[in-house]
């Protein structure tokens, strides 16, 4: 629900903050992220009146953009360019991984959902850009609620188990080219949030997606990759971020998302499980040619959305820039291939 409500926001928002601050007492991974999406989430499967606001889950999208966008000194950059092979074959494990997923779950599920056909399981299967692929695949013909659904559910099991893994396994600050924290200049955080939400709707007009993470990251990135430096992002703003974007997704499982078909779930999560298991092996490939460490490239390759896996990079300092940039191409190449290659793989009689 994301209409104007303010009570229900209210009281969504404090169970997110009650949610967040349990999991830092029982030293949950990523607190601040994992636990209002979780508390959220069971929420308002159970028919509470959850609801979140635009403004504020844009709000938190601009923060976490600019926290990232921080990070691309010259230096990172450098680092960056160099792996541009690297993300070109994490383009081409993206769409091949989603080929697999969709033809995974036409397989699995023809015989259980007749009139099942081939556009709702390609674009279910689509790793990233889980809206627009929505809208795709209406277009197509498809049952839009199983896609939604898809997309949803791939992104709660991504978002909440790799992290609970990467902490399982000891892995955090491992990032090679971890930088300093700027300093917080309240004038410097003033201006950048003035030019930040400009990018932001400049985006947005252009019809662009995600444009309040991506603006606000582009225009930090250039400023940073130019050597302009005007404030750090405090903490505490980093945290909330992280709450109001658990909020959002965790809006989105609602009752009708449980009754939503159950055995196309259970697919859908199985899937997503094989799929972080395969893309832990490519990323362990990868790092064998590149020398960064498994678990960043995992999180550069993972099935997850790009918030979500660029918070976990940031939060537990696993090369954040390479996995943001990781994360950034795979969405434009999923947005701009995606459908050409449906109507090219299945054209239409």
């Amino acid at each position: 629900m994301s209409a104007f409500s303010p009570v229900r926001i209210a009281a969504t928002l404090l169970l997110a903050l009650a949610a967040a601050l349990c999991c830092v007492w029982l030293r949950v991974p990523l607190p601040w992220f994992i636990g209002p999406l979780l508390a959220t989430a069971i929420a308002s499967m159970l028919r509470a009146p959850t609801a979140s606001w635009a403004p504020l889950r844009n709000a938190g999208q601009c923060t976490i953009g600019l926290a990232l966008g921080l990070y691309f000194t010259p230096v990172m950059g450098a680092l960056v360019l160099s792996l541009w092979w690297a993300v070109l074959l994490g383009i081409a494990w993206a769409l091949l991984l989603g080929w697999l997923f969709g033809l995974w779950l036409q397989r699995t599920q023809a015989r259980h959902l007749p009139g099942l056909n081939r556009a709702t399981t390609w674009f279910a299967g689509a790793i990233g850009a889980a809206s627009e692929m929505t809208l795709l695949s209406e277009r197509a013909g498809a049952r839009t609620d199983l896609v939604a659904a898809a997309h949803s559910l791939r992104l709660l099991i991504v978002a909440v188990l790799i992290p609970f893994g990467m902490q399982f396994a000891g892995v955090q600050g491992v990032d090679l080219a971890l930088t300093t924290p700027l300093a917080f200049d309240a004038q410097g955080l003033g201006l950048l949030v003035l030019l930040a939400g400009a990018s932001a709707l400049a985006l947005e007009r252009l019809g662009y997606a995600n444009p309040w993470f991506l603006g606000p990251m582009v225009l930090a990135m250039a400023l940073t990759l130019a050597g302009v430096e005007l404030t750090g992002i405090p903490s505490v703003l980093s945290n909330t971020a992280q709450l109001l974007i658990g909020v959002s997704l965790g809006v989105r499982f609602t009752p009708a998302f449980v009754h939503t078909a159950p055995r196309w779930l259970a697919a859908v999560a199985v899937g997503t499980l094989v799929m972080i298991v395969l893309s832990a092996g490519f990323g362990w490939l990868l790092s064998l040619g590149t020398g960064l460490h498994p678990a960043t490239l995992l999180l550069g390759t993972a099935p997850g959305g790009i918030a979500e896996m660029s918070i976990t990079a940031k939060v537990l300092q696993l090369g954040a820039p390479v996995v943001t940039v990781f994360q950034i191409c795979r969405l434009f190449a999923v947005l701009l291939l995606v459908d050409p290659l449906y109507r090219r793989l299945y054209p239409r009689p």
